[in-house]
């Protein structure tokens, strides 16, 4: 047995993949903007994620743009049939780095061709749709025009699975009246709390939940009682906020993303970490909503 594989494994996109999977940002340039600053490396993380056992890669064309479709192309295919590959459609870049939205059908359906063509593809398993009325956090809207777009590209086959990214929960029940929804992918940490009542109410109903920034993303985590409960367990603070993410409820799914090796394999340790009751109570103080 991998040590990943002590996290076990939740459904998603019509497979069984392990909790803790991989995200693909870093491998892009600074700012998730060109290309790496060294090729191999990025593509030696990919290599070394699935020997691990990782079988959950998240993506999207937009990072780079096209950078981290293609060095996922080029480290992993042709693709082992048990590893899942989810992306996201629903922004676009700008020359200037920025982050823009693209709702339009032809962009929607522009971006889930690019997302086949760069990654090498038939068909995505898993594509959600990302919700860009507010780039800093969830903001409430009908989402229905674009969500129809996608659920019409599942129908011709080009997609075959559909979640939703950056999302309140009545959007949430809002696509489930459109499209089924395997999965949510929202912002959420040790200390950034929101989601809580959402991720119990989709763990009823066996949907995953993805959270993105899961180390605090630009701002990682600082804390006086994440660093306590790390070092008497003798593990890193973020192997310890990667594990209470695991424990915080069975439907959570990680894709803690680096560009490097090593990074990755103690992200990866922190499947084989138990947090006793009493470190999780103090971790549950950190950012309780």
């Amino acid at each position: 047995m991998q040590a990943i594989d002590q996290a076990g494994t939740f459904a998603l996109g019509g497979k069984m993949v392990k909790r803790l999977g991989y995200g693909a940002m870093q491998l892009a340039g600074p700012g998730v903007f060109g290309p790496p600053r060294d090729r191999e490396a990025a593509l030696a993380v990919l290599r070394e994620a699935v020997a691990s056992g990782v079988n959950h890669i998240d993506t999207s064309d937009f990072y780079g743009p096209h950078v981290t479709n293609q060095i996922i192309r080029e480290a992993l295919a042709p693709y082992a049939d048990d590893l899942t590959i989810v992306t996201k459609i629903g922004a676009v870049r700008g020359e200037d780095a920025s982050w823009n939205p693209a709702f339009g059908a032809d962009e929607l359906e522009r971006a889930v061709h690019d997302n086949l063509t760069n990654l090498g593809l038939d068909v995505l398993d898993v594509v959600n749709l990302r919700i860009m009325f507010d780039v800093h956090g969830p903001a409430e809207g009908s989402i229905a025009a674009p969500l129809r777009v996608l659920a019409d590209l599942q129908r011709q086959g080009l997609v075959r699975h559909v979640g939703l990214s950056n999302v309140t929960a009545t959007q949430v029940k809002e696509g489930q009246q459109i499209t089924p929804i395997v999965c949510v992918q929202n912002q959420y940490n040790l200390a950034h709390r929101e989601d809580d009542t959402l991720i119990d109410a989709l763990a009823e109903e066996a949907i995953a939940y993805v959270p993105f920034f899961p180390l605090g993303g630009f701002s990682p985590l600082q804390s006086t009682a994440l660093s306590r409960v790390a070092e008497r367990l003798g593990a890193t603070p973020m192997q310890v906020a990667l594990a209470w993410l695991l424990r915080r409820a069975p439907n959570i799914l990680l894709i803690p993303g680096t560009s490097s090796v090593s990074h990755l394999r103690e992200n990866l340790a922190a499947a084989s970490l138990f947090l006793p009751d009493d470190a999780m109570s103090a971790l549950n103080g950190i950012g309780g909503s």
